[in-house]
């Protein structure tokens, strides 16, 4: 079957009748169609479901626009904390074919929140929403992976301790004392955002610190995150919905 979209200029002009009256049908209510149809795409319409979609048809508005725009930093969120978590999970190993599925979510979440509408801007902040999503997941994969590093060190540290007491006493420590806790710097709201800021920066910048410090999977780990916002790109871009007719599905009598 071929592709309306593919053609600009589809030779509508005269209607072809095949088959036998009564036995097409609507492809949207499969209702028989008699008399006039129409052509939407490279499908048939009865008249009803014709005018049904061409009050529906989707229309690139504000509103639209920041419906997916707020569907589509869910849906990065939402990527965001699974990749990170399945990451966690696997002990650090970082599955890089996530990130076609962030883009596939992405991407479908923002033309679902616009009615099928799409365009080069919807593209624009698909394909951005994807990278964000995938390099700020390796923030709280770093933020994970030093917290069990610091206990892992508070661990050895506490043996050591120990060793050296028995050593010292020669008896083994019943209950070794517990290291006092250095009191922590308060930091204000400025430092705060600051330290934010740069945790961002640094999330941001992750698949190009991951190519500087492993170039084999530095590569391939950018390569995959730019299929995934090439996906979420060719979700976004759209499909015009186009309505052509009426036709005339009754055979005309031959002369």
């Amino acid at each position: 079957m071929s592709d309306t979209f593919n053609n600009p200029t589809p030779q509508f002009g005269t209607a072809e009748y095949t088959g036998k009256p009564g036995s097409d049908r609507c492809r949207f209510c499969q209702q028989p169609i008699a008399g006039r149809y129409y052509r939407t795409n490279d499908a048939m319409a009865c008249p009803a479901c014709a005018e049904k979609m061409h009050r529906e048809l989707a229309m690139d508005t504000h509103a639209a626009y920041v419906r997916a725009l707020a569907a589509g930093i869910g849906a990065a969120v939402v990527g965001l904390i699974g990749y990170a978590l399945v990451a966690i999970l696997l002990q650090g190993w970082v599955i890089s074919y996530m990130s076609i599925g962030v883009g596939w979510i992405v991407g479908t979440a923002m033309m679902k929140a616009s009615n099928g509408t799409g365009g080069r801007r919807y593209q624009i902040t698909a394909a951005l929403l994807t990278y964000a999503a995938v390099s700020m997941a390796a923030v709280p994969i770093w933020i994970h992976l030093a917290d069990e590093r610091k206990e892992q060190r508070q661990t050895q540290q506490q043996q050591l301790r120990q060793e050296q007491r028995q050593l010292e006493n020669g008896s083994p420590e019943q209950a070794p004392e517990p290291a006092p806790r250095a009191a922590r710097p308060q930091m204000s709201l400025a430092d705060v955002g600051t330290w934010l800021g740069r945790l961002a920066l640094l999330g941001l910048a992750s698949p190009f610190l991951q190519l500087s410090d492993s170039p084999g999977w530095g590569a391939m780990g950018l390569l995959i995150l730019f299929f995934g916002m090439r996906i979420a790109w060719k979700i976004t871009q759209g499909r015009p919905l186009q309505i052509f007719g009426p036709f005339d599905s009754t055979p005309q009598p031959s002369h």
